[in-house]
C-alpha cells in the first residue's frame, strides 16, 4: 500500500496534544508550528480524519520544493504526478497562501500552480480541450513560506472540529476540538467526577464522555477523501467497522454541566443525545452559586464569559470574583478555566498553579489551571 507524507494541522498552542494523539496511534511525528507530519497509507488518511480530536485537518504533502519564480513555481508544480492522485474529471480549486516570498501575489501563485496541474492533466490524457471538473473535489493548497513551497491536498473537506453533532450553538460556541483540547489539558479520566459550571450548549462535556466511552470524534460525519478513487475509499468502511467496535459502553461516568440559561440546557441535552452521549451526562439549570459537589478530587472545567459577547465586563469581573470564592471551599478539586481577562487572576483572588496560552479562534485567551490536593 503506498505511503504519502501527511500533515495534521492544529491551532496554535495545541500542536503537542495533536502530536501526543498520533503517537498514541503508533505514528513517527515531527512538530512544526501549527502542523505535526507523520507518513501513512491511504488507511491511515482514514484512521486520523476518524481518530484525531484536537487537529484541524489531514493534509497530503503532495509537493515540496523551492521556488523564487512563476516559471520555477509553474515547472516543478508541473513535474509532480498529478495523474497517481487526481482523476480525469477531479474538481481541483486552488487555494494559497504566502509569507515573506518572492511570489507574494497570492491570486498569481494560485492561478500558475492551478494552470501547471491542468496542463499536466490534459497531457497526460491527451486532451486539448480544458478538463471538465464535474468530479470529486480536490482541494489543493500552496502555502509559500520563505520561498519554500508546500502543495498539499486536504483530505478532510470541512475542518474536524465539525463533528456533526452540535445541532444548535450558544452565543459564544466553543469549537469541538478546542473544547476536546481543554480536557485532555486536565488530569481527568473517567473515572473522576466531572463539572461544567458555564456548560452552554454542552461541547466541553460531549467531547469528554466521547473520550470516556472511547468513540471516536469523526465516527458520525463524512470526509472529501472518502470519494477519492485513488485512495482506496474501501478502507473508510473498515476504519469505521473498527471504530465501532472499539467503542466502550459500560464505562459509568461521573459527569455534571450546569448553565443560569434554561434554553441553553435544552440546547446541550439535544446535542449530547445526537453525539450518542445523552445518557452519560447530567444537564442542570442553575446558578453557579447554586451547587457545591458531595464528592471529593473532581476536576471543574469552565469557559465563562470573556465580557466581549455575553456580559458586560463588570459582570464578567463579578463573576470571576464568585468563582473564586466557591472554588476556594473545594480544596481537593483541579480546576480549568479559559479566560481572555488579562487581570482574571486578580478578580478570581488566587494566583493559576499553572497557566496556558491558546487561541479560541482568533481571540488570545489563557487557560488558568488551580490543582487540587492529591
Amino acid at each position: 500500500m503506498k505511503t504519502y507524507p501527511l500533515i495534521a494541522t492544529a491551532a496554535v498552542g495545541i500542536e503537542s496534544l495533536v502530536n501526543q494523539e498520533l503517537k498514541d496511534l503508533h505514528y513517527q511525528t515531527q512538530v512544526e508550528n501549527g502542523r505535526v507530519r507523520f507518513h501513512g497509507t491511504a488507511k491511515d488518511v482514514a484512521t486520523t480524519n476518524i481518530w484525531l480530536r484536537t487537529a484541524d485537518r489531514i493534509k497530503i504533502i503532495f509537493g515540496e520544493f523551492d521556488a523564487k519564480s512563476f516559471e520555477s513555481l509553474f515547472d516543478q508544480t508541473y513535474a509532480l504526478p498529478w495523474e497517481e492522485i487526481l482523476p480525469l474529471d477531479a474538481e481541483f480549486p486552488v487555494s494559497g497562501k504566502s509569507i515573506k516570498s518572492q511570489l507574494h501575489s497570492v491570486p498569481n501563485v494560485q492561478r500558475i500552480v492551478k494552470k501547471a496541474i491542468a496542463k499536466k492533466m490534459m497531457d497526460y490524457y491527451h486532451r486539448k480541450t480544458p478538463l471538465s471538473e464535474t468530479g470529486a473535489l480536490y482541494h489543493i493548497e500552496v502555502s509559500i513560506l520563505k520561498d519554500h513551497v508546500l502543495l498539499t491536498l486536504d483530505t478532510s473537506g470541512t475542518s474536524l472540529f465539525k463533528r456533526g453533532y452540535r445541532t444548535e450553538k450558544g452565543g459564544a460556541p466553543l469549537k469541538e476540538n478546542m473544547a476536546a483540547a481543554l480536557v485532555l489539558l486536565t488530569t481527568w479520566y473517567p473515572e473522576r467526577p466531572l463539572y461544567d459550571p458555564t456548560c452552554g450548549s454542552g461541547t466541553i462535556l460531549i467531547e469528554a464522555a466521547l473520550m470516556g466511552h472511547n468513540i471516536a470524534p469523526g465516527l458520525k460525519r463524512n470526509f472529501a477523501a472518502e470519494s477519492w478513487e485513488y485512495l482506496q475509499p474501501e478502507v473508510w468502511a473498515a476504519v469505521r467497522q473498527e471504530a465501532t467496535e472499539a467503542i466502550n459502553h459500560d464505562i459509568k461516568l461521573d459527569i455534571l454541566g450546569t448553565d443560569i440559561d434554561g434554553r441553553m440546557i435544552e440546547i446541550a441535552k439535544r446535542n449530547a443525545q445526537a453525539a450518542g452521549v445523552g445518557d452519560s451526562i447530567e444537564f442542570k439549570q442553575m446558578q453557579l452559586s447554586d451547587y457545591r459537589p458531595n464528592k471529593e478530587f473532581g476536576i471543574l472545567i469552565s469557559n465563562p464569559p470573556y465580557g466581549d459577547r455575553l456580559l458586560d465586563q463588570t459582570q464578567v469581573e463579578r463573576l470571576y470574583k464568585q468563582m473564586g470564592d466557591i472554588y476556594r471551599t473545594m480544596p481537593t478539586w483541579s480546576k480549568y478555566i479559559l479566560s481572555s481577562h488579562e487581570n482574571f487572576e486578580h478578580f478570581y483572588g488566587e494566583k493559576a498553579t499553572k497557566k496556558r496560552k491558546l487561541y479560541n479562534g482568533a481571540l488570545k485567551v489563557d487557560y488558568y489551571q488551580y490543582w487540587g490536593k492529591k
